[in-house]
């Protein structure tokens, strides 16, 4: 079961509502407790929270929202649901030679553990091609997970957007007025750039590996 951050959010808040209550909230009593503009985006979270199987809706009552898990431990629900996020897949990038990032519009997400997420928000996956970081463990069809930040320290592992378009998986060492985007395998030679010409996409924060059944 993968959560969304706000889908989370809006769980809970039913969950709380009901427990405070003794009754389901109403749809605008949703939108009110979440800062929701809209009925439809109401209607859009409870949707998928059903499809999820965390809900029932009853569409001939008018408080007629079921939380579908036992409410007499409602903080093992919250640790399940806070125990990992789906995070949006954004496409692929190489780990070699710098290349254009292949956009994903599929709207796949990763399960990623919450240990290594700090700030979901701002967090990203990207499938990796290539080889050239496989001494850092980072190898040809991982998901590596990516901070959005636009500034890294050297040593760090990151995405790297070169010449405004070509992007790349590499260490990050800043060398006076040049960039060097170290490879992790010793048959490659570091990728040298004006500092002018690098723009940091993010920072590489955790790996997933899926293995083939």
């Amino acid at each position: 079961m993968y959560l969304t951050r706000r889908q989370r959010e809006v769980f809970e808040f039913i969950r709380d509502f009901i427990e405070t209550n003794g009754y389901s909230p109403s749809l605008d009593e949703v939108a009110k407790g979440m800062n929701l503009s809209s009925l439809a985006t109401v209607h859009k979270h409870l949707t998928n929270l059903s499809e999820k199987g965390l809900i029932r809706r009853h569409w001939n009552r008018g408080r007629g929202i079921e939380i579908i898990n036992d409410l007499s431990a409602p903080r093992m629900v919250q640790m399940e649901l806070e125990a990992c996020y789906a995070i949006p897949i954004r496409g692929t990038v190489a780990a070699g030679q710098p290349l254009d990032v292949e956009e994903d519009d599929s709207g796949d997400r990763l399960s990623v553990p919450a240990d290594l997420i700090r700030d979901a928000d701002n967090t990203f996956v990207l499938r990796v091609r290539g080889d050239s970081m496989i001494e850092e463990g980072i190898q040809e069809g991982d998901f590596i997970i990516c901070e959005r930040r636009a500034e890294a320290r050297n040593g760090q592992v990151v995405v790297a957007l070169v010449n405004n378009y070509e992007t790349t998986v590499k260490y990050f060492y800043l060398e006076g007025d040049q960039v060097r985007l170290q490879p992790a395998n010793p048959y490659m030679a570091p990728i040298y750039v004006r500092a002018q010409d690098v723009a940091i996409q993010g920072v590489v924060v955790g790996l997933v590996r899926k293995y083939e059944a």
